[in-house]
């Protein structure tokens, strides 16, 4: 379930990268060898956000065993809830969010400098890519298990913060105001 949400929330703001890569490949090699490392690229970013997906399901797993979790409905009680969006508020307001969501904001500066030709280097680069990219979005993803993990609400406002943080002219700067309504809607869940 987590890698199928993971899938379709980070397909909007992955797009951009899946066409430059496919485009930096056509300057590299046939159309079909460059098919098939755009394909190998995709696959490795699957790969790290399916890390993710597990790490996450271990953590619902755990919080349910712990009965901290409401089965039904998949919402954390309110302290456990309130810490997760706090954590993830303050997350949204490190350097190393920041150095994350930098690099999410550039495909061309990053194939200009990491390129590697054929499958195997589309599938090294999506699988670098996706590292920086749950390293970007593990703690806003994370914040599912606050609000709702089945919350089609929330996982739709989710896909629009990532989005506007890593499409948008003022992505970077949009984090900001993200973490500090994460952080007040963590002292609201109190």
């Amino acid at each position: 379930m987590w890698l199928v949400m993971m899938t379709a929330m980070m397909a909007p703001t992955v797009w951009p990268w899946v066409r430059a890569s496919h485009r930096f490949g056509l300057g590299t090699q046939s159309s079909s060898h460059s098919g098939l490392a755009t394909l190998a690229f995709i696959g490795g970013y699957v790969v790290s956000w399916a890390g993710y997906s597990i790490a996450a399901a271990t953590v619902q797993i755990a919080l349910g065993e712990l009965r901290l979790l409401d089965e039904p409905r998949g919402r954390l009680a309110a302290w456990p809830a309130a810490a997760i969006l706090a954590v993830a508020g303050v997350y949204q307001l490190t350097p190393f969010k920041r150095a994350c969501l930098t690099h999410c904001r550039n495909p061309i500066t990053y194939f200009l400098t990491r390129w590697r030709d054929g499958a195997a280097g589309g599938f090294r680069m999506g699988v670098a890519h996706g590292a920086f990219c749950v390293g970007c979005c593990w703690a806003l993803m994370g914040t599912a298990l606050a609000v709702g993990v089945m919350s089609p609400w929330w996982m739709a406002a989710l896909t629009i913060a990532v989005f506007v943080e890593q499409v948008t002219p003022w992505g970077l700067w949009a984090r900001m105001p993200i973490g500090l309504a994460l952080l007040g809607g963590g002292l609201a869940r109190l």
